[in-house]
């Protein structure tokens, strides 16, 4: 579960590379550079806290799986909603990204 939030990661990735272009244009201004910094940060910054949150409940989850089986829905729920604060950082860069 815990794989797409890498790549959130990427298609920021991929999309700030896209604004540089090659080294000889000088047209690269302190604003677009600090919001191409901002929009990185906060997919990073959400998908660290996104993995921690995954990582958690499903340890918990796995643990209490095994002593009773009607919790699995519940778990996969909860993962759903550990995993979509990844999809919220990369909602707020996308929107940093393309104000530069």
């Amino acid at each position: 579960m815990s794989g797409i939030i890498a790549v959130y990661a990427l298609v920021i990735a991929v999309l700030i590379a896209g604004d540089i272009g090659p080294p000889p244009s000088q047209n690269y201004s302190l604003f677009t550079g600090f919001m191409h910094l901002a929009s990185g940060l906060s997919v990073g910054g959400s998908g660290l806290a996104a993995g921690y949150a995954i990582g958690i409940v499903g340890d918990q989850g796995v643990r209490s799986y095994m002593q009773q089986s009607r919790v699995f829905v519940g778990m996969v729920l909860i993962l759903i909603f550990g995993e979509v604060l990844g999809l919220y950082g990369l909602i707020v860069g996308l929107i940093l990204n393309s104000k530069s």
